[in-house]
């Protein structure tokens, strides 16, 4: 009696699941050769077929090429380096696909034209160096050549530093910032805050309190309480805001009023808050607290110190 019988190309099939066309390829291919013939000339197969199909289908479910599984097959190489080699294959697609899909979704959601898309792409496929040498053009012309000490550690606060294996919302938040440090209007934009904050004090190399920073502090109780910037309650912090952010020593009331009103515009500008978001999730860094809220209520605050209706500042619609 026979105990180990072999089986027609259907049974093969009918127990595996796999189609007799594929199971007739892989035989020709030399993965699965028969264990005999039939008579008739059919191919015959044992049981071991069964398993030896069921891990080529798997290899090649896997995306292994048929050459690698030949010879895993044949003990010419084992599935353990076959399968490191495929990782680093793998790694390699997943990252392109994922450059790829950061500049479609950032083209889809800002509406990007041909000349738009193409240099996302550019943007995307920058190298570490030249990733680096857009982002030193952009602090040079920010801060200078060779920004002072005050000005050096602000500059190292506002550099992306984008990880060699970044996430998809770290491309895509690069993306945009990257396309942000190329607008000149946005660099002069930063570059006049950054005179500004280090021409103030009178003190030789001591810049002004960061502006945001202080107006978010004053303003913090008020914001907490629901406090309206119009209110008589809301006088004594504005007088605090205005001691703090425009002293101008022995200066009018209207010259201090006018002077803060007009740095509260400045630095409401909706693309540096958008700057200093995106550079925190290309850094890794926690997501920022908005300072739009603030620097509303004091804008507006001022607005009605000076008898004229509110009107909230460029932060209020910004992006």
């Amino acid at each position: 009696m026979d105990d180990h019988p072999l089986h027609p190309i259907g049974e093969l099939s009918r127990r595996t699941g796999t189609p007799v066309r594929t199971i007739r390829f892989y035989s020709d291919e030399g993965l699965l050769p028969p264990a005999g013939r039939s008579p008739s000339g059919h191919r015959l197969y044992d049981e071991a077929a069964a398993g030896r199909l069921a891990l080529v289908r798997t290899l090649r479910e896997l995306g292994i090429g048929l050459p690698a599984v030949r010879k895993i097959l044949d003990r010419e190489l084992t599935l353990p380096e076959v399968a490191a080699a495929h990782t680093k294959a793998l790694d390699a697609q997943i990252a392109a696909l994922r450059v790829r899909r950061a500049v479609l979704d950032t083209a889809a959601r800002q509406g990007t034209g041909a000349e738009e898309i193409r240099a996302l792409h550019e943007l995307a496929h920058l190298s570490r160096g030249e990733r680096k040498s857009l982002v030193d053009a952009f602090l040079t012309a920010v801060f200078g050549p060779e920004p002072g000490l005050p000005l050096a550690g602000v500059a190292r606060t506002l550099t992306p530093e984008l990880p060699d294996e970044p996430d998809a919302a770290q491309l895509r938040a690069w993306l945009e910032l990257a396309a942000l440090t190329r607008d000149p209007g946005f660099r002069a934009h930063l570059r006049d805050l950054c005179q500004e904050a280090a021409s103030g004090t009178g003190t030789p190399g001591v810049p002004r309190p960061d502006l945001t920073a202080t107006v978010r502090e004053i303003v913090a109780p008020a914001l907490a309480t629901g406090l309206a910037p119009d209110s008589p309650r809301a006088e004594e912090i504005l007088t605090i805001l205005l001691a703090r952010c425009a002293p101008l020593p022995g200066g009018a009331e209207a010259d201090r009023v006018r002077e803060l009103t007009a740095r509260l515009e400045r630095y409401a500008d909706p693309r540096r808050e958008r700057y200093v978001r995106l550079l925190a999730v290309v850094n890794g860094w926690p997501p920022p607290s908005s300072t739009r809220p603030a620097l509303t209520w004091a804008y507006d605050a001022l607005r009605a110190r000076r008898g004229t209706e509110p009107v909230s500042p460029r932060a209020a619609t910004g992006a």
